[in-house]
């Protein structure tokens, strides 16, 4: 396996601390989620290298050592897509595949739906179109799933919380919500410990989610969402089991995406790219080698044909 390094980039008037793999001449940007970091993407990164990629993971805004700014309104999202674009302009490679998760997956579909830089190919794990997650987020079952948003808009008692014992809720979120928890042993959960417990750190962090419910998509953005056909190629995998997000959500997406492939993994959770990492992997590389994308069934085998219990996309 290609060996992963840590290095420093410049973009977007900010610091990043980003996990690279390999030298290709193609960038595989891969955007990690809340309250994950670069190292959720240990297992993917050798893959991309393999497959002849420069594959970036970076500590996005707030998270690691990258900068943290202070202020909730540097966590809009029109400032996190532009980090997206710089690093993708630091890189200054031929072309990029983006693969993302939860909130970096967020970035991803909003910078190809606003086609703020060219994409080859993007991947997105678990995070619905926002066409379809603005529409059901205050709809009910999804609000139910998606209270801890709200409780995060209150000032500092979230990030008291999350740093009693040591960040023992971060580590508990992802271990309580894994359906195979032996991917999330003591040493790995340390590490997304250790990086919440960064000054700063937690504050930044649920800022991401403050900022979010002070500047919703206005009629217009969710107009546009809903009116704009993707053209970037997209691979959506998804973990069935996920207490955040629906799988409800996933549906109508090939509606909105013009050359679109879906993958559901039953019995995998909304950590789907480390609970399942073999699985992911396979899948990614097939649809990046231009085969055929195998299915998962109930217990993880792969196979060429979906089972017959899927429900419908």
């Amino acid at each position: 396996m290609a060996e992963i390094s840590t290095t420093f980039v410049s973009a977007n008037g900010l610091r990043f601390e980003v996990d690279q793999c390999g030298s290709g001449d193609q960038l595989a940007l891969c955007l990690h989620g809340f309250p994950e970091c670069s190292f959720s993407w240990r297992y993917q990164l050798p893959l991309l290298a393999r497959l002849g990629f420069t594959a970036w993971a970076p500590n996005l805004r707030g998270y690691g050592r990258s900068s943290r700014p202070a202020r909730i309104n540097d966590y809009a999202l029109h400032h996190l897509v532009a980090d997206v674009a710089g690093l993708i302009d630091a890189a200054g490679k031929s072309s990029t595949v983006l693969i993302a998760h939860d909130w970096g997956a967020a970035l991803a579909w909003n910078l190809a739906l606003r086609r703020i830089r060219p994409l080859a190919r993007l991947i997105i794990l678990n995070l619905p179109h926002p066409a379809l997650f603005f529409k059901n987020l205050f709809r009910y079952p999804q609000i139910m799933r998606s209270w801890y948003i709200f409780f995060f808009q209150i000032p500092f008692l979230p990030e008291w919380l999350f740093g009693l014992n040591r960040a023992q809720a971060i580590a508990d979120a992802f271990r309580s919500m894994a359906i195979d928890k032996s991917q999330f042993p003591d040493d790995v959960l340390e590490v997304y410990r250790q990086q919440a417990l960064q000054p700063g750190a937690l504050t930044a962090m649920l800022n991401w989610y403050r900022a979010l419910m002070r500047h919703l998509p206005s009629a217009r953005d969710a107009s546009l969402f809903e009116r704009t056909m993707l053209d970037v190629p997209t691979l959506l995998i998804w973990g069935e089991h996920d207490a955040a997000l629906g799988k409800e959500l996933t549906f109508g997406t090939e509606k909105l995406v013009r050359d679109f492939t879906l993958r559901y993994l039953p019995n995998v959770s909304h950590w789907v790219q480390q609970e399942a990492p073999e699985t992911v992997n396979a899948m990614i590389e097939a649809w990046l080698c231009g085969q055929p994308v195998p299915y998962a069934d109930e217990s993880g085998v792969l196979r060429p044909e979906p089972r017959r219990d899927t429900e419908k996309s």
